[in-house]
């Protein structure tokens, strides 16, 4: 559906009007031209959240200073193998941590307001089956890289086998509860502070539709 950066403007103040925390910009990359047009025009007085897959290029995260309030990537792999065969990726981290390290550059350490998050960064690290020793590299190489309030860590198990799962039997199923729990001790071990998500989370119904509803 086609939206206009003036349109775009005006579902941002209606939103907030609404009572939202914030405007989550989900995978937004591809349309940042518009997007930043339409943050010029909406005058927004909540936060803005940049929600990515964490594969960016540092240019195009300097054009976002001064926009962004919050980063939410991804850190989905330190294994080119891995990211290459499930991302088609293999300059996967090389392109995220350094995509991370500018982030973090830009909104600086956590910063609430009544409980809610106003200002900094959250890391997401999603726990693939068979992937717990990959896990252990990304928290190690964040632990190393940040020190523990200076950002925020989302450990998540909501891994769902879906759409072309199938291709890769060795991912083709849920998390285990000991997969799962072993990269939560890792986490807590290199004190690590943040989110540690519920292992019911993998339902296909956390699955949004993105279709716009309740929008137009």
């Amino acid at each position: 559906m086609e939206v206009t950066p003036k349109r775009l403007a005006e579902i941002f103040h209606s939103l907030q009007e609404q009572g939202a925390h914030n405007i989550n910009l989900v995978n937004p990359t591809q349309y940042l031209p518009w997007i930043l047009e339409a943050l010029d025009r909406a005058d927004l007085s909540i936060p803005v959240v940049y929600n990515s897959g964490g594969y960016e290029r540092v240019e195009t995260l300097r054009a976002l200073e001064g926009y962004v309030d919050v980063y939410l990537p991804d850190l989905k792999y330190i294994d080119s193998s891995r990211s290459q065969r499930y991302s088609g990726a293999s300059d996967y981290f090389e392109a995220a941590s350094s995509a991370i390290i500018e982030m973090h550059r830009q909104v600086g350490k956590p910063q609430f307001k009544d409980g809610l998050l106003q200002r900094g960064m959250i890391v997401r690290h999603l726990v693939l089956p068979k992937g717990r020793e990959d896990s252990f590299q990304v928290l190690n190489w964040l632990s190393e890289q940040f020190s523990p309030d200076e950002f925020l860590i989302s450990v998540m198990s909501q891994y769902t086998p879906y759409y072309r799962s199938a291709e890769f039997p060795e991912i083709n199923r849920r998390i285990f509860s000991a997969e799962y729990n072993s990269v939560v001790d890792c986490a807590n071990r290199l004190g690590l502070e943040g989110y540690l998500q519920e292992k019911s989370s993998a339902k296909e119904e956390y699955t949004p539709p993105f279709d716009l509803e309740g929008i137009f």
